[in-house]
């Protein structure tokens, strides 16, 4: 074959230029302007449920200003996700806290309700104190059994940052992911389901912790003729440029979901009955995935080969494939911290390859990878 297949491509609907240009013949080229206010107020009126939104310069900037007015700093322990990106965690170590990993669940790949209990129990007996945040993630578009999560932080008054990096579109019960902590985040990197090159969101409660939010991420200037700051702030606010790649997306962003939805439905016809390959999907009918990537589990044992030797594989036929996370508990940068571990994590990272969904694969892409994987298998 000669094109390559790539994972997700990032797919522009052909109006970006029209609002980029506008951007520039009025010089509104700084991190503020008629197109960052109207990408907020567009993904507001996405996500929904009387939430606002602030655009930012990355997703990992909106987990950081979370974490920052959930008032995490030195000595405070955060219940993080073991099995996803390291942009999760790296913003709990920015403040001198410490992330506690927790493994997943088989049904989602995500947060294990049971054990994020059993941490946060150990957690106040060993530190005497509880943990100060619990940040879920929605990996891979899956939505996370996140109103079981949301009812242990509850029990325990522990408020929870909600990851929906990968997750925009995706929804639990009707209600889109990143609307159920206390803040959600977002991200437009070029491979996510709509790009402004770089950049991401966070989603907040009401319009005076929007006003915060925005504080922190325009360096904490207080509202003096001169420049006064009595916080520490950040550059983090999203330029007006990004913000009209982003205006133009919205345009597109629900015919990227049903692309993605209709290519894994794809996958699932086409696996169904293989022995030895196993495709992640829903759950059950709360569970509403994006599929930002279709996800597949590689049985050594009935297929005869392993997760890496297809990737090798593939890609010698031009299709990109990627191993899924390694654990977090398992970087070497993390190796010290506590973890709650059941082995679910390390399984998956051992069998498992995120294979291509986005706007630019085809029927016949589908058609063509699923013979390639096939005829990787010795069995």
């Amino acid at each position: 074959m000669d094109k390559r297949i790539y994972l997700c491509l990032a797919h522009m609907s052909g109006k970006e230029q029209g609002f980029i240009k506008e951007a520039f013949d009025t010089n509104w080229v700084v991190p503020l302007g008629p197109n960052v206010n109207a990408f907020e107020d567009e993904l507001k009126h996405f996500v929904g449920q009387d939430k606002e939104v602030v655009a930012l310069s990355a997703g990992t900037a909106a987990i950081h200003l979370g974490l920052i007015q959930l008032g995490v700093g030195a000595g405070d322990e955060v219940i993080c996700q073991s099995f996803t990106f390291c942009a999760s965690a790296n913003p709990v170590a920015y403040q001198g806290a410490k992330p506690v990993f927790v493994d997943s669940e088989e049904d989602t790949w995500n947060m294990d309700p049971v054990l994020l209990e059993e941490a946060i129990k150990d957690r106040i007996l060993k530190t005497g104190k509880k943990p100060k945040a619990i940040l879920p993630v929605h990996l891979y578009g899956m939505p996370a059994r996140i109103d079981e999560i949301c009812a242990i932080a509850a029990k325990y008054e522990i408020p929870v940052l909600e990851d929906a990096a990968e997750a925009l579109g995706s929804e639990f019960n009707g209600r889109k992911c990143g609307t159920f902590g206390t803040f959600g985040v977002l991200s437009f990197n070029g491979n996510k389901m709509i790009t402004t090159s770089g950049g991401g969101a966070l989603i907040v409660p009401d319009e005076s912790t929007k006003k915060q939010t925005m504080f922190y991420a325009t360096q904490a200037r207080e509202p003096f003729p001169h420049y006064q700051h009595e916080k520490i702030g950040y550059n983090y606010r999203m330029s007006n440029i990004c913000a009209g790649i982003g205006c133009g997306q919205m345009t597109v962003l629900d015919e990227h979901i049903a692309h993605h939805r209709h290519v894994h439905a794809l996958y699932e016809n086409a696996f169904e009955g293989v022995d030895g390959i196993m495709l992640k999907s829903n759950p059950d009918g709360r569970f509403n995935a994006n599929y930002w990537l279709s996800t597949i589990l590689i049985d050594p044992v009935k297929t005869g080969t392993n997760y890496d030797e297809v990737r090798r594989k593939l890609d010698e036929r031009g299709i990109e494939t990627r191993p899924l996370w390694k654990p977090m508990h398992l970087q070497p940068v993390y190796a010290t911290n506590p973890c709650y571990v059941n082995g679910v994590s390390e399984r998956l990272f051992n069998m498992g390859l995120c294979i291509p969904a986005g706007p630019w694969v085809t029927d016949e892409d589908v058609v063509y990878i699923v013979e390639q994987i096939k005829g990787c298998c010795k069995k």
